[in-house]
C-alpha cells in the first residue's frame, strides 16, 4: 500500500520529535544561555518548516517570511505546538488515498521562488528535514556530555516491538 511508507515515516518523525523534546526538557537547565538559544532556534526552525509545508498541503497561505519565527517562542509552547503539528501530519497522511501522494501542488517558497512538489515529496521533505536538524540538536546536547534522544528507524522499530 502506497500510504504505508509515508505513514511510517510520519510515525517515526513524531516519535523522534517527542524524544528530542523530552531530552531537551530534561537537560535545558544544563545548557548555557547561548546553547539554549541555539537549541530553541533549531527546534523553532524544524517546527516552522513543518507549519509552512502544512499550509502548502492544505493550499492555504501562511504569514511566515522566513523558515523561523519572528519572535522566539518559549520552550514549552514550542513543544506543545510541535506535538500538535506532528499529530496533524499523522492524521493527514492517514486520510490520503494512494493516488493523492502523486498529486502536484504549486506554492511559493519563503524566498519568493515558485515551486511545485507532489504531496508525497512534501511529506518526505518534512520527515528528512526534521531528521537532519534533530541531529543538529543532538550534537548540541552531546557537546555538553548529555545524551540525545534515540532517533533512528531501527530504534523506532525496536521500541515498537
Amino acid at each position: 500500500m502506497i500510504r504505508q511508507p509515508y505513514a511510517q515515516l510520519i510515525d517515526i518523525k513524531r516519535w523522534a520529535d517527542r524524544g528530542l523534546y523530552d531530552a531537551v526538557s530534561q537537560n535545558l537547565d544544563r545548557l548555557t544561555d547561548e546553547e539554549t538559544s541555539i537549541m530553541l532556534r533549531i527546534l523553532d526552525h524544524i517546527h516552522v518548516v513543518d507549519r509552512i509545508f502544512q499550509h502548502h498541503l492544505l493550499g492555504t497561505t501562511h504569514a511566515f517570511q522566513a523558515a523561523r519565527s519572528e519572535e522566539m517562542p518559549e520552550f514549552q509552547a514550542l513543544a506543545d505546538s510541535a506535538r500538535e503539528i506532528d499529530d496533524w501530519y499523522a492524521t493527514y497522511v492517514a486520510g490520503l488515498a494512494a493516488n493523492d501522494f502523486e498529486q502536484p501542488l504549486d506554492f511559493v517558497f519563503t524566498s519568493g521562488k515558485p515551486a511545485r512538489m507532489r504531496r508525497g515529496e512534501i511529506v518526505l521533505h518534512v520527515c528528512l528535514h526534521g531528521t537532519y536538524h534533530r541531529g543538529n540538536a543532538g550534537a548540541v546536547l552531546q557537546l555538553k556530555g548529555l545524551a540525545p534522544s534515540r532517533d533512528s528507524i531501527t530504534d523506532f522499530l525496536e521500541d515498537a516491538a
